[in-house]
């Protein structure tokens, strides 16, 4: 359960980095307009409609590999390391003009993303099938939990301790830091994602069995219809266009309304926050026996938290309000995965297979369309705000709290709104869900 852990960390450190970093660095480091940094990040989302799916469903086959290794192993195995090392090339674009820099930066992204796809869509699709019951589900997302809140930690503190502003070479230092951070990661991650002989032998059954396997667009109409998937897949688009927005404003924090300073100690904040938080989640796990409504709790308190963010002003007051977000924060990041595998189940129980590359794919690809919200949000918030002509200016700080603080709390209240009126996957029913899959040997 900790190596599988690891797979939180990889996620968390590279993503948290490639969330805070790469809009700022293209934008005030290398002096791309906030349009084109946006119109590369819109177009890298829509790569992501395609790739994401279609990366989990064409996984989902099986190899010459797969009676030996297992379907998953061989992709987290390969993109896993590969993603680590593209990192690099994110922070390494030519200096000639805005349209190289900019397709450098649409290529790379892309690139980087596959990779990144690769594995992760494959590592959060085993998850259901490796912790079949409740309590290992809540243990391994306890675990998970732990480790993942070192990487949410390396991914927003290790850069502080780094880059520069003002220095755009020390971007570059950072993220070949992050790709060999990350390369040790991918190894202590391969024993938690080795697939265990009964999975293997579920897998092939599975196989064995099946006249005819769904094709892609098949699969992607049933994931569309799908109420309760839907309903998660709203959910966290919300909550990760939220907490991208919130992580990647507060360098502007830092470097804008803070004076230069540095931010250590307020995503360390966000850090204690999260682990402080733990043992409140977990009381209330064993109080609220619905893993969905509990999710619902978790997003409604990361939106109440942003709002201090609003109004604080002194370095100290930042320290503090990210110690509550991150209370919050923890709370729906160690619930997600469980609340996910438990909708999965009740997939798995309607058509008999374990089909859960598409459905992962469909996570992976709205965590990443929330890039375009924050790319945007930026955009619009400092061409209005005159950002670029008075970086310093009243108006300007302004709208690095409405992209800190206030967008991202609406963003999660339309989450929560959305999501409670259309879930409808009680603790009943996923007991119940449980149970038939047993009989089913699924």
């Amino acid at each position: 359960m900790l190596s599988y852990g690891m797979g939180k960390f990889l996620a968390e450190f590279l993503t948290g980095a490639f969330a805070s970093l790469v809009f700022k660095f293209y934008e005030t480091e290398i002096g791309l307009s906030a349009g084109l940094v946006a119109g590369a990040i819109v177009l890298y989302s829509a790569w992501n409609a395609v790739n994401d799916p279609l990366i989990g469903f064409l996984t989902a086959k099986p190899t010459g590999l797969s009676a030996r290794l297992g379907r998953r192993f061989p992709w987290i195995t390969i993109g896993s390391f590969a993603s680590a090392l593209a990192f690099i090339l994110v922070f390494l674009p030519p200096r000639t003009s805005s349209i190289l820099t900019f397709l450098w930066l649409l290529f790379t992204i892309c690139l980087y993303d596959t990779f990144y796809s690769l594995w992760e869509v494959n590592y959060q699709s085993i998850f259901p099938d490796r912790f079949r019951t409740q309590e290992a589900r809540a243990k391994a997302a306890g675990f998970a939990t732990l480790v993942g809140v070192l990487g949410v930690a390396g991914g927003a503190v290790l850069p502080t301790l780094i880059i520069r502003y003002g220095q755009p070479r020390t971007f570059l230092a950072n993220a070949v830091v992050f790709a060999f951070a990350g390369s040790l990661a991918a190894i202590l991650l391969l024993p938690g994602v080795r697939e265990t002989p009964d999975m293997v032998r579920r897998f092939i059954e599975q196989e064995a069995k099946a006249r005819q396997v769904p094709n892609f667009k098949a699969q992607l109409k049933a994931a569309l219809g799908r109420r309760n998937f839907l309903a998660f897949i709203i959910l966290y688009f919300f909550y990760q266009s939220a907490t991208i927005s919130m992580t990647a404003s507060i360098h502007y924090v830092g470097d804008y309304l803070l004076g230069g300073k540095s931010t250590t100690l307020i995503f360390a904040g966000m850090l204690a926050g999260a682990l402080a938080g733990i043992p409140f989640w977990l009381v209330l796990r064993k109080k609220i026996p619905s893993t969905q409504r509990l999710l619902a709790l978790s997003a409604i308190a990361l939106a109440v938290f942003c709002i201090p963010l609003m109004f604080a002003r002194g370095y100290w007051s930042f320290v503090g309000a990210m110690f509550f977000w991150g209370i919050a924060f923890g709370g729906f990041w160690m619930l997600m995965t469980p609340a996910l595998a438990d909708i999965i189940d009740e997939i798995v129980v309607t058509t008999g297979r374990r089909d859960d590359g598409v459905y992962i794919g469909f996570r992976a690809f709205a965590g990443r369309l929330a890039y375009s919200v924050q790319a945007l949000s930026f955009w619009i918030v400092h061409s209005l705000t005159a950002f670029q002509a008075e970086p310093r200016g009243e108006a300007a700080k302004f709208g690095i709290r409405l992209h800190t603080a206030l967008i991202p709390a609406v963003l999660l209240v339309i989450g929560v709104i959305v999501f409670l009126k259309m879930n409808t996957l009680s603790a009943e029913k996923t007991k119940e869900n449980r149970e038939i899959l047993r009989t089913m040997k699924l």
